[in-house]
């Protein structure tokens, strides 16, 4: 039998239906036989590679699109004996059509307005394939004709980009994937980013638009839900005084909130108790329980704290005070004496709420509100006159909670956020209102602002100031009270930061002799407690490994510790271990993140501790790191519209990563630093579009040196996330840029 590409250079012309439906222009041999290669693939579908190859060289010549749609279409009735294709539909959204080597990142066909256009190929720098606005979509190719085994890294690579500049190939994200029948490239693109982040194809409405009543689990499949909610009913219809403890975060600070206002509209004596970050630490220590109970709580209630309080709880019992434990935070196999311990991570949990261990403790407490007031409703607690509290309300709450405490926001998370926006944007809380005012925000609050603007002000009570102003802002139904607070949120938040920069600038000074460590441990004295967190979280991203702040006290001959690690290494195990082994005072958290208390004399032992748990994770984790992306774009489709399109597959956050673009090639028209390390460029591409990038702290990186002395005469691909700068008085889209590499 001949080869397919014998046939698509010998056959005879046939007629076939242009792009607008009706009759098109006569194909030539080569075109015919393209089709006849098609058909061919029933019997030898090995060769669909060369098939493409010849429909790549009828695509190059037509003017009318009809080598793809003839291609597209018999492709069509060449997948359904494998399970249904298509491929047509694909032509017609300007999505790649799929070839057998696109999902190895290999080249694949597009079709635009009508209009051929040329392919991608990763393995040289070929002109990407465009559609409306010039973006690209990513290869892909269709479950139901299974490309061949990648031959190379670089036939999985976007424009070609094995090593940028930062050391990183450039992959697209997600597996083999099809945009189906969607009616045009921005709905095209909208399911490609939900579907590259998990989403089932068959469940993206469900996720475009997240909702509760699509997410919400039935909070009696979590332990001890029911027990929890029926013990505060019974404190609300008894009269009981409940105190709320709470932690000095932002998480602790919205979920003391929404407890204290729930128990509020429910009429209930509710107090709140919030510790003294420096004085008394994390967790609920047992002193302050039982000085609660002694004022007169029958019931105490910690959120997002308590999990691994066994000694306190055990002196809130014997005190005579019942606990309710809300959080979220690694169990140990044996659980503190609580009268109800709520937390989808403990370790006997079901498999339904153990599936939402990602919550931050504002997201369980939300839980706990929705079963107190079906508990109290089936107790016939409402009517005559009482209604029930607006639940949906409280999602500001839950939205600010769950981005600064860095949850990941993907299915119930991502509904919380989706929904407490709306909430936000309505101004209802005066506290949450005033809040705002203070960090500038003229406009809806995004869910970047959670986490760049308002949490850090809630934080910077706990951290440098006083633990108590967080849920006094949440809680306040006064507007100048709202407003002071805010105020000095604000000021706390700028003095902050220049602590920051201090004990930043002495940390990073102790990495030089750390490069072989897998686990960076950095302590030192008068170093602030506050933000070592902060700290510890920058010096991950700019080494890639975990990192460890401590700031030791001399007089108390101990230091207190803030841990964050990297994806696909657990670190609060890690410190839970440790301090099982006798090596902390105290010390737990999760996989992310983590806090501790250790000996000064016992740094060293705690370090190699590490070192030998975690070296082979972290190598693992590390081993060919690639930068994963969503799109290719020309400079022209950077734009205001693809800025909400991108937008609205949001919100983004931890688990559901803000979409990447690659832009290129481009040549560097100016580069500069601005601000404190801030490298800003303007870049223009050969479609003579130009546009702003900006790098934020990477002044003495690789690539901003690179791309600040070595532009001249080259050009660049640039990889980032796409951002609206409404500044203004044009909208324009820039790019946040986080890698580039050599385009020739």
């Amino acid at each position: 039998m001949r080869d397919p590409v014998d046939l698509a250079l010998g056959a005879i012309p046939v007629r076939a239906r242009g792009d607008d439906g009706g009759e098109g222009s006569p194909l030539d041999p080569a075109e015919h036989g393209v089709v006849a290669a098609v058909e061919h693939l029933l019997h030898r579908p090995a060769h669909r590679g060369e098939v493409f190859r010849a429909a790549e060289q009828v695509a190059a010549r037509r003017k009318d699109g009809v080598g793809f749609d003839l291609v597209a279409a018999q492709q069509d009735r060449i997948a359904r004996p494998f399970g249904g294709g298509t491929g047509h539909r694909l032509a017609r959204t300007g999505a790649a059509v799929p070839g057998d080597e696109q999902a190895a990142g290999g080249f694949g066909l597009a079709h635009a307005g009508g209009l051929p256009v040329a392919p991608v190929d990763c393995q040289s720098p070929r002109p990407v394939a465009r559609g409306r606005a010039g973006v690209a979509l990513r290869p892909m190719a269709t479950r139901s004709l299974p490309p061949r085994p990648p031959a190379g890294i670089a036939r999985s690579c976007v424009l070609g980009v094995t090593r940028s500049l930062s050391g990183r190939a450039w992959h697209w994200r997600g597996g083999n994937m099809e945009l189906g029948g969607a009616p045009g490239l921005n709905e095209g693109i909208l399911a490609q980013l939900l579907m590259t982040r998990g989403v089932p194809a068959e469940d993206v409405a469900r996720h475009a638009r997240p909702t509760l009543r699509a997410f919400l689990p039935d909070p009696s499949e979590f332990r001890d839900m029911d027990r929890a909610a029926e013990r505060i009913a019974a404190a609300v219809l008894s009269g009981e005084k409940v105190t709320i403890y709470g932690d000095y975060d932002v998480d602790g600070a919205t979920s003391a909130a929404l407890m204290i206002e729930l128990l509020r509209a429910l009429g209930s004596n509710a107090d709140y108790y919030i510790p003294d970050r420096l004085l008394e630490g994390y967790g609920p220590s047992g002193e302050a329980l039982v000085k609660l109970a002694e004022a007169g709580s029958s019931l105490i209630v910690t959120v997002d704290c308590g999990a691994m309080a066994h000694e306190a709880l055990a002196m809130a019992k014997a005190a005579g005070v019942d606990v309710i434990v809300v959080d979220h935070h690694k169990c140990s196999a044996e659980l503190p004496a609580a009268a109800a311990l709520v937390n989808p991570n403990r370790l006997d949990e079901g498999d339904l709420a153990a599936a939402h261990g990602h919550l931050a403790a504002v997201g369980v407490a939300f839980l706990l509100a929705v079963a107190v007031v079906r508990t109290l409703r089936a107790q016939g607690f409402f009517g005559g006159g009482r209604s029930e509290p607006d639940l949906m309300a409280l999602l500001d709450l839950v939205a600010l909670g769950t981005v600064a405490d860095v949850a990941a926001l993907h299915g119930l998370n991502r509904a919380f956020v989706a929904q407490g926006l709306k909430v936000l944007a309505r101004r209802q809380r005066i506290g949450m209102a005033a809040l705002i005012d203070a960090s500038r925000i003229t406009r809806a609050p995004a869910a970047s602002d959670l986490g760049f603007a308002l949490g850090p002000r809630i934080n910077a009570g706990g951290r440098i100031g006083e633990s108590t102003l967080g849920v006094r802002l949440l809680t306040t139904t006064d507007p100048e009270e709202a407003r002071a607070i805010a105020e000095q949120l604000s000021r706390l938040n700028e003095e902050r930061r220049a602590i920051e920069a201090a004990v930043q600038e002495a940390a990073e000074a102790q990495l030089s002799g750390q490069h072989n460590m897998a686990v960076h441990v950095l302590a030192g004295t008068g170093w602030h407690p506050g933000v070592i967190g902060i700290v510890a979280g920058r010096i991950k991203e700019k080494t890639g490994k975990p990192a460890i702040v401590i700031a030791q006290d001399e007089a108390e001959g101990a230091g207190k510790g803030s841990g964050r690690s990297i994806s696909g290494v657990d670190l609060g195990a890690a410190i839970i271990a440790a301090r099982d082994a006798g090596l902390l005072v105290a010390g737990g958290g999760h996989a992310m993140a983590a806090g501790l208390t250790i000996p000064n004399d016992r740094l060293s032992a705690f370090t190699e501790f590490l070192e030998a748990r975690l070296a082979r994770d972290v190598e693992k984790a590390r081993a060919g790191q690639v930068m994963a992306l969503d799109l290719s774009l020309a400079p022209g489709g950077l734009t205001p519209e693809l800025c909400e399109t991108l937008e609205a597959a949001g919100p983004y956050g931890v688990g559901w990563p803000a979409p990447r673009v690659a832009v290129g090639a481009v040549r560097i028209v100016k580069a500069d630093i601005v601000g404190k390390d801030h490298l800003r460029l303007i870049a223009s591409g050969n479609d003579g579009r130009s546009f702003k990038a900006i790098a934020f702290r990477a002044g003495e990186t690789e690539m901003a040196q690179t791309l600040l002395h070595r532009h001249q005469g080259r050009r660049f691909h640039l990889a980032g996330r796409v951002k609206l700068d409404d500044w203004g008085a044009r909208p324009a889209a820039e790019l946040h840029l986080e890698d580039a590499a050599f385009a020739d």
